[in-house]
């Protein structure tokens, strides 16, 4: 017997037209999701994999802040990454910021389903042009890695430890893509 579906159930459409619109809305709801942040909808295994990332850059929050989410404003350029390492900063719960002009040492992009590859990696190369020092681009699908610096031709790991040339943390790719 096949696992229930995760979603919320829905009453089911009088019609075609109505099913028609309720999928205009959702189309719209993903639309404006898309807008305000400028990426689409992560999926279960995005947010699993950012999960997982965030856990294995843990252990370095004595080194390093990182941030999921958080938009960057790098001179002309606005994005925002999946996660980002800064050096240390001090996080003031008092005084919240939505915006960083600072560059962090490594942005990590990852590819959701409805994503073009090629959208991301242009991305990733306006971060290295505006002074990301590495990031990385996370491709589920492919259970790979590849990782991009202003000074190196990109590498792509689908196996072993994959040690960030800009903050030397290391993540074992055969875990991260583990499913467990």
């Amino acid at each position: 017997m096949p696992a229930p579906d995760v979603d919320a159930p829905r009453a089911p459409a009088e019609s075609l037209s109505e099913a028609a619109s309720a999928e205009d809305a959702r189309s719209e709801s993903t639309s404006t999701y898309e807008q305000e942040r400028g990426k689409p909808l992560p999926s279960l295994n995005h947010g699993h994999l950012q999960f997982l990332l965030s856990l294995a850059f843990g252990p370095h929050r004595d080194e390093y802040t990182v941030a999921s989410e958080l938009t960057l404003q790098l001179g002309d350029v606005r994005l925002t990454p999946d996660l980002c390492v800064f050096r240390k900063r001090k996080i003031t719960f008092a005084h919240d910021t939505t915006r960083v002009s600072e560059p962090p040492l490594l942005a990590v992009e990852i590819v959701s389903p409805s994503q073009s590859t090629q959208d991301v990696a242009d991305k990733i190369h306006d971060m290295l042009d505006a002074g990301v020092e590495s990031c990385w681009l996370v491709q589920p699908a492919m259970q790979t890695i590849t990782v991009y610096t202003d000074s190196a031709k990109p590498r792509t790991l689908d196996r072993g430890t994959l040690t960030d040339p800009a903050t030397d943390i290391e993540v074992d790719v055969d875990e991260l893509f583990s499913g467990e």
